[in-house]
């Protein structure tokens, strides 16, 4: 792969001219700026204020949500994009012409606000929810039918917020541009961390695409030039920038989840101090120790814990990449930036990893939510998909009713019509969904 093609600054779903320019005489954007502008200003990204991150909003304190997460995961991928560009621009200053500064922290500061826009409600519990409804629930009886009618079973099956991602981004749904968001084909291709489909996710933990949008993601691969490592099933190697956009995603919620942990008291600061420290060596750890006894408060120590671990681990992935080049652009490298690390913060890493599982994914409160994501996702699949079916029916016309006219619930397949009821559903709030829930079970009935 080659730089002057992964950095294109042509939008989806135009035809193939470069992105436009002022005309006004004045300084213009970037194309890549306008990508980020775009994104926050979109109902999908405002919507994440009230999506699960890991915690249910608490009432007394305030926990990470998914706009939160989005916004600290963006800050570290400029930060990152920074670094690498600054080097990149030296080290290719012969061959001209690439824009790496701005671009490269543009695109992935972009990408990074994307990341979770495809993700349901109720954190990765909302994922879990879905595959499970059709694996093992009532979302079984569909089965036969999707694979009689060439439908791809595994999209539903393995249920994927990535996948979702790209869908939302890209496609046209009723009244959209085409190209959906119309991002810069470099920004869209640096959120897609798992650029295969579905086919192959039983092999592995996650999935790119669904059937929907391998064309889109061929159209894609072939205007950025990414090297195909598969036909059958469709597999590309990662945009390079992608791996930017994932170690800040894993540097943040790993470090922000402990915090947050000691915020709602699931961790003493004691834990919480002894499970940072380590990220540093003997030397480092003198000069954070000496600033510590600066503050007087504790949450405001943990916080200093938190903001030296992670400009730590941002410095080290940056290098990582610069390293690791020919490797990426080759599309040889398959491991995560911060699994390359020094073996020192791979295994603070791993405690961290190994204490969220059982201490903060395993809280009661978490798994509250969890609980609550199976049985609302199985009753709103349930009604959606079924009003699809029979849409003569005088409740499915009230319940279809309800859904936007974004959304087409006409379509004459049943991989269609569960699609439209999965892109309904995850494009909805936490609130919105339980809300949903309530009033179609009858939990919940207006005033009268």
């Amino acid at each position: 792969m080659h730089w002057a093609q992964l950095l294109s600054d042509r939008r989806m779903g135009a035809d193939k001219q470069p992105g436009a320019t002022s005309n006004t005489g004045r300084v213009a954007r970037s194309e890549f700026e306008r990508d980020y502008d775009r994104l926050v200003f979109s109902p999908a990204f405002r919507r994440l204020q009230n999506k699960t991150q890991v915690f249910p909003l608490p009432r007394t304190i305030f926990v990470h949500n998914r706009l939160t997460h989005s916004l600290e995961v963006s800050c570290l991928g400029r930060s990152l994009g920074n670094m690498v560009a600054s080097c990149l621009q030296e080290r290719h200053r012969r061959e001209g012409g690439i824009p790496f500064i701005p671009a490269v922290s543009s695109i992935v500061s972009a990408a990074c606000l994307a990341h979770d826009l495809g993700n349901p409600p109720f954190g990765h519990s909302g994922e879990r929810a879905i595959g499970a409804y059709f694996r093992e629930g009532n979302g079984r009886r569909w089965e036969e039918l999707v694979r009689r009618e060439g439908g791809r079973w595994e999209d539903f099956l393995l249920f994927e917020g990535n996948a979702n991602g790209f869908r939302l981004l890209t496609h046209q749904f009723i009244g959209r541009r085409p190209g959906g968001f119309a991002l810069t084909y470099s920004t869209t291709a640096s959120i897609i961390k798992y650029p295969y489909s579905s086919l192959l996710g039983a092999g592995r933990p996650k999935f790119g695409f669904f059937a929907t949008e391998e064309e889109t993601m061929r159209g894609l691969a072939d205007e950025l030039g990414l090297i195909q490592q598969s036909r059958e099933p469709l597999a590309y190697a990662r945009h390079p920038l992608v791996f930017l956009v994932e170690a800040a995603d894993d540097i943040c919620y790993q470090i922000m989840d402990i915090e947050d942990a000691y915020k709602m008291g699931i961790l003493s600061y004691d834990e919480t101090r002894e499970l940072i420290l380590p990220f540093f060596s003997a030397e480092e750890q003198g000069e954070v120790l000496s600033t510590l006894r600066l503050i007087s408060d504790r949450n405001e120590q943990i916080g200093y814990l938190r903001s030296k671990a992670i400009n730590l681990m941002v410095e080290e992935a940056a290098s990582i990449f610069l390293d690791s080049e020919t490797e990426i652009l080759s599309g040889k490298l398959s491991r995560p930036l911060i699994r390359l690390s020094s073996p020192r913060i791979v295994e603070a890493y791993d405690r961290c990893s190994q204490v969220a599982w059982e201490r903060i994914y395993r809280a009661r409160e978490v798994l509250d939510v969890e609980l609550a994501g199976h049985r609302i996702f199985s009753a709103l699949l349930d009604s959606l998909v079924e009003a699809q079916m029979s849409p003569e029916h005088l409740y499915s016309q009230a319940l279809l009713g309800r859904v936007s006219s974004q959304y087409d619930t006409r379509r004459s397949t049943v991989y269609g019509r569960i699609q439209c009821a999965l892109d309904f559903i995850s494009g909805m709030t936490d609130i919105y969904a339980l809300d949903l829930y309530r009033q179609i079970t009858g939990m919940s009935l207006p005033a009268i």
